[in-house]
């Protein structure tokens, strides 16, 4: 995926700003069969779309912003952030918030992005159709490519808004500025559809996991239907790929530190699918906005001037969580070290810079992000990988699902897997008591488990929204009560967000979310 990285300037011209702006580039108003298209042009499509994914729109900054903070466990930090952030810790969004789409700036933002995304996938589908014949399975892994990212792109556009313009390779021009939303149901069944060719068509290997293969497509599918409620279907796909982990080349890693560690994590068998950094600013895209968002000002601990501690846990959140877990070591920073070499405790961060928050920091995006000639002072031209879907997750998947359905032994025993692995530290002393096995797992258990084991992984929101927990976590008794106060969480409003206001104008057609 390295190489796709600097496709991504290439790719962006052919790209859409929003759906409602589709005609505004000449190029892309050709179709396929009225341009020359090559094998080339085709892997330079595929490879555009993937590049969007570390865009500072994505998970590297607008979206991650939005899903960390909107999340019980991450709270404001440097309370003079920019309002757009405090909008989404506190749900008080404006329908204008600019992560969700920047008129100014329109890249900068992930509704456009997303749709680009699609775009991309789109036009390479409308480009295989005119291709001339390949070897025998060649255009069919570029079509399980494509239709991989464009369920991906759509998984988080209808977890995010709902119902929502679904527009594939058969959209033209004209009617995508005119499409009516398609029912959620529509859209799922459209995403299971892409993942399902994905999951015939894709490798069984990658030695780069920046590009997916069948065990990311089948763990896709597994989350899916998770998130539909159809659990048994959710705990075959899951159960596919435990069963065949050696085929797929999966694993978990032995240490849980390798996995966010920028020089180990391309060896590990963990991940199926993640966001590969290479430590290369592209006009201030494909850079690692998280390390610096979620550091502290003023220190050297891991980069010369430290972050900005906008994205800080919430103190019960580091509070809670057992001393003797060894995800706690890896995922907090207690301590920060002075540009003199001073230690200090997180109590007294906010001597190194009036601007912190005195709380442990998030280490997860700060203190792996590699090679710090190139981190740059603030970590965000880093070699971090973000983990977008990794085997540990596939097994708490099929644990819910298998609870669900009545198999609670089972659900044990991969909840001990993990747990197992957090004991056994980075192998080099005496393994902890802590976490404990589990017997009799409940889904209460699961989900406390993936808040725990994929802490800051952009999962949490999503796993609140699917078990409609808001009113319970985002309550007097949730974690988050500090700095900026009770949330103001409203579940009649809060569990989508807000379709952009410029495309409802744009588009007659579109309608606005409740509460908006």
């Amino acid at each position: 995926m390295k190489n796709c990285k600097y496709l991504f300037l290439i790719i962006f011209g052919l790209t859409i700003v929003g759906c409602s702006d589709l005609e505004e580039d000449a190029r892309s108003q050709l179709n396929p069969e009225e341009r020359i298209v090559d094998l080339e042009t085709v892997e330079t499509t595929i490879a555009g779309a993937y590049g969007h994914l570390d865009a500072r729109a994505f998970l590297s900054r607008a979206l991650g912003l939005t899903l960390m903070l909107r999340s019980d466990m991450v709270d404001i930090g440097y309370t003079g952030t920019n309002a757009e952030r405090i909008e989404h810790d506190q749900f008080t969004l404006s329908p204008t918030n600019p992560l969700i789409l920047n008129i100014s700036n329109p890249e900068r933002s992930f509704w456009p992005r997303l749709y680009q995304v699609v775009r991309a996938a789109n036009e390479t589908l409308q480009e295989l159709e005119v291709l001339e014949e390949q070897e025998a399975g060649v255009k069919e892994e570029i079509a399980g490519s494509a239709r991989f990212i464009r369920a991906f792109a759509y998984y988080h556009l209808v977890r995010l808004f709902g119902e929502i313009p679904y527009l594939d390779e058969n959209i033209t021009t004209a009617e995508a500025s005119i499409t009516e939303k398609s029912p959620v149901d529509v859209v799922y069944s459209n995403i299971i559809s892409d993942l399902e060719y994905a999951k015939e068509w894709l490798p069984d290997t990658r030695s780069n996991r920046a590009l997916p293969g069948k065990a990311a497509a089948t763990a896709y599918l597994a989350s899916v239907y998770l998130t539909r409620g159809e659990y048994q279907l959710a705990y075959n796909e899951a159960k596919e790929v435990i069963d065949n982990a050696s085929t797929y080349n999966i694993a978990l890693d032995p240490d849980y530190r390798n996995i966010f560690h920028a020089e180990k994590t391309d060896a590990s068998l963990e991940p199926l699918f993640v966001i590969d950094f290479v430590a290369t600013n592209i006009n201030d895209e494909s850079r690692d906005y998280l390390a610096a968002f979620t550091g502290f000002f003023g220190q050297a601990t891991y980069y010369p001037s430290g972050g900005w501690s906008v994205m800080v846990p919430a103190q019960p959140v580091y509070d809670t969580w057992d001393d003797g877990d060894y995800r706690k070591q890896v995922n907090f920073d207690a301590e920060a070290v002075t540009n003199a070499g001073e230690v200090i405790p997180y109590t007294q961060f906010s001597s190194l810079d009036g601007r912190n928050a005195n709380r442990p920091h998030i280490s997860k995006y700060t203190a792996m992000a590699g090679d710090l000639e190139q981190a740059n002072t603030s970590g965000r031209d880093s070699h971090s990988n973000y983990q977008l879907m990794r085997y540990a997750e596939v097994l708490l998947i099929a644990a819910e699902a298998a609870v669900e359905i009545g198999n609670t032994a089972e659900a044990d025993q991969y909840i001990n897997m993990i747990r197992a692995r957090a004991r056994s530290g980075d192998g080099t002393g005496t393994p902890s008591a802590v976490p404990a096995d589990i017997s009799g797992a409940t889904v209460a258990d699961v989900l406390e488990e993936r808040r725990l084991e994929l802490a800051f992984e952009h999962k949490r929101w999503y796993d609140i929204v699917r078990r409609k927990m808001g009113d319970e976590v985002f309550g007097p008794n949730g974690f988050e009560t500090e700095l900026l106060g009770t949330q103001n969480f409203d579940a009649s409003r809060d569990y989508l967000l807000p379709i952009p206001p410029f495309e409802i104008t744009n588009n007659p057609n579109l309608t606005q979310n409740p509460g908006y």
